[in-house]
């Protein structure tokens, strides 16, 4: 899993835009807040990833100050092999006893195993024990051999992970299972900070998690304009993007197989891992962008969607009724769901092409 690793490559760019002529006027009488032309920013290196917070709200530049310390509270007890990491207590029990966790990190836990159960074990909090085995993304990365695969394989099963609601606990029934985070824990983060955000009234930010992009409000360009969001070339460097989308109180999260690689043999692998093989996916997908009200539903559906493929991956997407996707392939085609064909805008001088499944 360990999706959108703890590495400063973003796979979505945001351009700070707005789209003309898209909203209509708020006819409440409300007072506009008022925002700067240049935001209040903060950047900081954070769980092994760029951060950066914008707020365009006069006067709100403190709430950079509590979005980031909530960063890093989050960040301490949800990082695998850190001193203190509130996971890393739940799986050095595992096989002994329940570890009681805070209500934020149980809250998560609760979260990942519940998608794990929705998308079938495409996402699987407990792959612990093989994205250990190939460390991508670390120095000591390297390909397992079969023999240390097939014996990790039995201990990755999200329905071991057991929870108790009342006590606030969290028990792996086998010794040497490991719950992993990484899939879904910067869109959770990403949604505490907005809440923070909109606790110090702040109504027009983004927020940029290593890629996890939230864009809270409309665009300062505009009243009531939405932002234009940029899908990521996942084969390029930050700042190129495909296409674009106009949105606003929304999260764009992306996945692809050039995020994050281990390279043997001529062969790459990406460290988007398969919780029933033990090996990276391997299917014509290049990149998958899942947009969503929350960010947290975006991490956990891209991995889910990476596993299922294109077809399926898109079935997936149109049944869960809250998020749309756009679907980029290695043959360099791009797909889209259903609720954003009319908005989303390839680039014409992107290089790919928009297809239609059939």
């Amino acid at each position: 899993m360990m999706k959108k690793f703890w590495i400063a490559v973003a796979t979505v760019l945001l351009a700070v835009t707005s789209l003309a002529g898209c909203g209509q006027a708020n006819t409440t009488v409300k007072k506009a807040p008022t925002l700067v032309k240049s935001p209040y920013e903060d950047t900081q290196f954070l769980m092994g990833t760029v951060v950066t917070i914008r707020v365009y709200d006069k006067g709100k530049q403190s709430a950079l100050d509590d979005a980031f310390a909530r960063i890093k509270v989050l960040a301490k007890e949800t990082t695998v092999n850190q001193e203190g990491s509130e996971v890393d207590a739940v799986n050095a029990q595992a096989g002994k006893k329940a570890v009681k966790v805070t209500p934020a990190i149980y809250s998560m836990i609760k979260y990942a195993k519940s998608y794990s159960d929705k998308s079938e074990g495409a996402f699987d909090l407990a792959i612990g024990p093989i994205t250990s085995l190939w460390h991508i993304g670390f120095n000591d990365a390297r390909k397992p051999s079969q023999a240390e695969i097939d014996a990790k394989l039995p201990l990755v099963n999200y329905k071991d992970v057991v929870l108790n609601d009342k006590k606030q606990t969290v028990y792996l029934k086998k010794p040497g299972m490991a719950i992993d985070l990484g899939g879904i824990a910067k869109g959770f983060i990403t949604d505490q900070v907005v809440k923070v955000l909109k606790r110090d009234k702040v109504s027009t930010a983004i927020v940029d998690l290593g890629g996890n992009i939230y864009v809270l409000g409309h665009s300062p360009k505009g009243t009531n304009k939405p932002w234009t969001v940029g899908i990521q070339d996942p084969k390029k460097s930050r700042g190129t993007a495909i296409g674009t989308v106009p949105e606003k109180n929304m999260t764009i999260v992306t996945s692809g197989i050039y995020e994050r690689y281990l390279k043997v043999d001529g062969h790459v692998y990406s460290h988007l891992m398969d919780p029933k093989t033990g090996y990276p996916f391997e299917n014509n997908l290049m990149g998958v962008s899942i947009i969503t009200k929350k960010s947290v539903d975006g991490d956990a559906l891209s991995t889910a969607t990476f596993d299922k493929g294109l077809k399926d991956g898109m079935a997936f997407i149109e049944k869960t009724g809250y998020a749309e996707a756009i679907f980029i392939t290695k043959d360099k085609k791009v797909y889209v769901s259903s609720g954003l064909k009319k908005s989303f805008k390839l680039l014409p001088d992107s290089g790919y092409t928009l297809a239609e499944l059939k």
